[in-house]
């Protein structure tokens, strides 16, 4: 048995080896020494090696899949190797082959994956500076290739996929920053280069890789290849359910770098969790296909306002009719077929997995009823993809039980009356109970033994038990099976030719229900092509309806695509922090054209400009996946890219400084960023000296304005940015209104034109909580500081230097005087005079 297990192990290198030994799964030596330190499970020993204990760990069967999830989640790829033989049947040990491996890419069992979650599968090669990337979601058989032309545009793609694991070809070095951890060495033979197109075009039935449409991708065809011949390997059999290579050109959609979608909390907030997320405050779908395909499209807004229109065309019918509950409900009782296809596929599907699909697919007609008023081209395609299925209705609901068990294992999926020679089997199984009840109450009465009973276990069969104490007068056709402390068991003739009977029928019943089942798979695997195109249609039903029934909820609008640059919100609002404040939002307006495109944003920490530039950023995104937006009208012109560089983190496991990963996405941003491109930069500079800062905050802002063009919001503490305003026509200044009473500080939340007349630091540091008697001094050194300033107001290089990037600043002394004014003490009348006596003196400073 060790040296058929050394064997397997041999080949299926790198993996733990689950190897099925009665009713647990058994690992030895290192595997097992490694299982018992992830698992928390015994770590024991079975028989001798050069004189040592092999180490041995075990997991029962039916407990599999809690430990695969465990093990999965810590990167492990697991090989499950199953008896396939029956044991006595065969010298030596009982036969034994690897059935699947299980790697976080390659997961299809339900138990294991997130539902509302794809679970992607990338394979990476590359060829010069070009980068092939080929991706796959095994569980419902989607496939995408694509090319990337750079190392940055390749991670841009990897952050937007979110992969479980990256293959890549043995001992090749590759740099993936936060998705290291994925990455899977393989053998060079799965990137085999010369078989490429034989692989392609036999999976794909393609004459050649251009019939496929992919002729001119060498490079992702690589990795193309690579992928299937993977997946395939894991699951050792064919993927009938791949059924077509989709290909994506970087172009289609809008792009956003790793930092950005992380900035807009898109589905993972900044603290790595899932709540308070766009995608949260989205979801509403009726189906888990639904939901993925939503992520996908947030992940991926596309930039053909022809096909956006589309898509919003539908959300506004169905939220005009008001059709989106009734929709809903009977997308709530299809659930997520696209999975279980993908199961019928690889041929892993359960009983229950049936059962659905038939309560699924009899709910098509009453949806596409509901939808056929509706007149819309991309409806009307949906409808007819959706289809109809009665024959396989039919076919399910004859042939399976009620209220089949989870697995075929035991038997009982079958409907009684689908198959005849089944049906008789399991009578002459079912009717051995009455048999056996009228042969106790006979034996009892033979004997005089009024408590003999006649029993089964699966170990012994058929027996009758009698205690020891009254075994003295059985009967002569009576045979001892087995003795046990306080019994005796026995069998008869008669009950053996039962036993052989009855064991005998439900054996037969068994391999023939297994047999049925498997006939019932194969007839509804050829009908696959038209399930997926029918479950691919109802997943993007569900996201249009989804986006339907928040638009309700959340009252948001319709965006218009325009073809002329610029962007117009009315009324803009930030959907997370909507949700979450507990209060009225303030909406906000923003104006963006040809002729203006930077905002300068000024005002107090705490006062909403992070928020008023993420809105804009994640209203120009939700517009390009066909979703309504928060505002009550937004305009938005051509764009190709969304950059944010907002928020301060550093990236200790890369060695890099809070300001060194600032600057990084800065640089990023300047290199890449278009007219077209909407760009969100918060407090560039801060991490370093105040002159170094100022003096880079300054220069990337004049290069966005001037150079490039971007469409910019561009938010600062430095107020000597304020006059780019008048150096740069397509510069503008607006601010976060605050309003200050005594050392108190109340946030308006509204967007202004003009700078912030100042930055309220101390303020925020008093509503955060800082001491008193350390504000106290603040406010002292702010004195001196601003008194050495004024001093030094035509004098010295530091002044010299300021004036490069701002007026003069002055402190006159009405100035000081209306600092000092005790407003609490004075009556209205008296403050109202008070306003108006310096406002004389301040046009009078103004005039000399």
């Amino acid at each position: 048995m060790m040296q058929q297990y050394l064997r397997i192990k041999a080949e299926q290198p790198g993996m733990l080896l689950l190897y099925r030994m009665g009713d647990f799964y058994e690992l030895f030596f290192d595997d097992a020494a490694r299982a018992s330190e992830l698992l928390d499970i015994v770590l024991t020993s079975r028989g001798s090696s050069a004189g040592e204990p092999i180490p041995m760990a075990g997991i029962p069967v039916h407990a599999l899949e809690q430990y695969l999830i465990k093990l999965v989640n810590q990167d492990q790829a697991v090989a499950i190797c199953e008896q396939i033989g029956e044991p006595g049947k065969t010298k030596g040990p009982v036969e034994r082959k690897v059935v699947r491996i299980v790697t976080p890419g390659t997961l299809t069992d339900e138990a294991l994956l997130n539902e509302r979650q794809d679970n992607l599968l990338v394979a990476l090669y590359q060829d010069s500076n070009i980068y092939g990337l080929a991706t796959l979601a095994l569980s419902s058989g989607h496939f995408v290739i694509q090319e990337c032309q750079d190392h940055e545009a390749l991670l841009d793609e990897l952050a937007r996929i979110g992969p479980a694991e990256i293959l890549v070809q043995q001992h090749t070095d590759w740099s993936l920053g936060n998705l290291q951890k994925t990455i899977r060495q393989v053998s060079a033979s799965f990137y085999n280069t010369d078989t490429v197109a034989q692989t392609l075009c036999e999976h794909f039935a393609g004459e050649d890789l251009a019939s496929l449409g992919c002729a001119n991708l060498e490079v992702a065809t690589v990795a193309a290849a690579c992928l299937l011949r993977y997946a395939a390997d894991t699951q050792r059999s064919g993927l009938p359910h791949i059924q077509k290579l989709h290909i994506e050109y970087r172009h289609q959609h809008l792009v956003l770098d790793p930092a950005s979608r992380r900035n807009l909390e898109i589905d993972v907030n900044l603290n790595g969790g899932r709540d308070n997320t766009l995608l949260a405050v989205l979801d509403n779908c009726g189906t888990a296909m639904g939901a993925r395909l939503l992520r996908h499209w947030l992940h991926t807004p596309l930039r053909d306002h022809d096909a956006i229109g589309q898509r919003l065309h539908v959300v506004g019918i169905l939220l005009d009719h008001h059709a989106f509950e009734d929709i809903r409900a009977s997308l709530c009782r299809i659930g997520d077929i696209e999975r279980i296809l993908a199961r019928l596929a690889l041929g892993s599907a359960r009983p229950r997995d049936l059962l659905r699909l038939g309560v699924a697919l009899a709910s098509l007609p009453q949806l596409r009823t509901q939808l056929q008023p509706f007149d819309s081209p991309l409806l009307h395609r949906l409808v007819k993809e959706i289809g109809e299925f009665p024959e396989i209705v039919k076919l399910l609901n004859r042939a399976l039980a009620n209220e089949p068990p989870q697995s075929i294992r035991d038997g009982g999926v079958i409907r009684t009356g689908y198959d005849g020679p089944l049906d008789k089997l399991r009578q002459l199984s079912d009717n051995a109970g009455d048999y056996l009840v009228k042969l106790e109450v006979r034996e009892q009465s033979r004997t005089g033994i009024p408590k003999l009973r006649v029993r089964y276990n699966r170990v012994h069969g058929y027996y009758i038990e009698i205690s020891k104490a009254q075994t003295g007068d059985i009967p002569s056709d009576y045979s001892r099976r087995q003795t046990l402390k306080n019994v005796e068991r026995y069998i008869t003739p008669e009950l053996k030719t039962l036993e052989d009977q009855v064991l005998g029928a439900k054996e037969k019943a068994l391999a023939l229900e297994k047999a049925l089942y498997e006939d019932l798979l194969n007839r509804l695997k050829e009908h696959l092509a038209p399930l997926q195109t029918c479950s691919r249609a109802l997943a993007q039903l569900d996201v249009l309806n989804n986006f339907a029934e928040r638009a309700h909820a959340l009252n948001l609008t319709s965006a218009v695509l325009s073809d002329t640059p610029g962007i117009q919100i009315r009324d803009g609002r930030h959907l997370i922090v909507e949700k979450n404040i507990g209060k009225a939002f303030i909406p906000n307006d923003i104006d963006l054209d040809q002729d203006r495109r930077m905002l300068i944003i000024t005002g107090p920490n705490m006062g909403g400009k992070s928020t008023y530039m993420r809105q804009t950023a994640i209203i120009a995104l939700l517009a390009h996946t066909g979703s309504f937006v928060p505002a009550t009208s937004a305009t938005i012109g051509p764009m190709d890219r969304i950059f944010t560089r907002i928020g301060a983190a550093d990236d200790l496991a890369g060695g890099r400084s809070t300001f060194m990963v600032e600057m990084s996405e800065t640089a990023n941003i300047l290199k890449h960023a278009t007219t077209q491109s909407l760009t969100l930069l918060d407090e560039i500079g801060r991490g370093t000296s105040t002159f170094d800062g100022l003096s880079l905050a300054w220069a990337c802002a004049e290069h966005l304005a001037g150079s490039v063009g971007a469409y910019t919001l561009f938010a600062t503490h430095y107020f000597e940015l304020t006059s780019l305003a008048d150096h740069i026509d397509s510069v503008a200044n607006v601010h976060l209104q605050a309003i200050e009473h005594g050392h108190k500080i109340v946030f308006m939340y509204q967007v202004k034109p003009g700078p912030a007349s100042q930055s309220y630091g101390l303020q925020v540091a008093a509503l955060a909580g800082v001491p008193k008697e350390v504000l106290a001094g603040a406010r002292s050194k702010l004195v001196e500081l601003e008194n050495q300033y004024d001093d030094a107001n035509n004098t010295g290089p530091d002044r010299e230097l300021m004036g490069v990037f701002a007026d003069k600043k002055t402190s006159p002394e009405w100035v000081t005087e209306l600092r000092n004014m005790k407003l609490d003490e004075m009556s209205p009348r008296q403050a109202l005079e008070g306003l108006y006596k310096l406002q004389r003196r301040a046009a009078q400073d103004v005039e000399k």
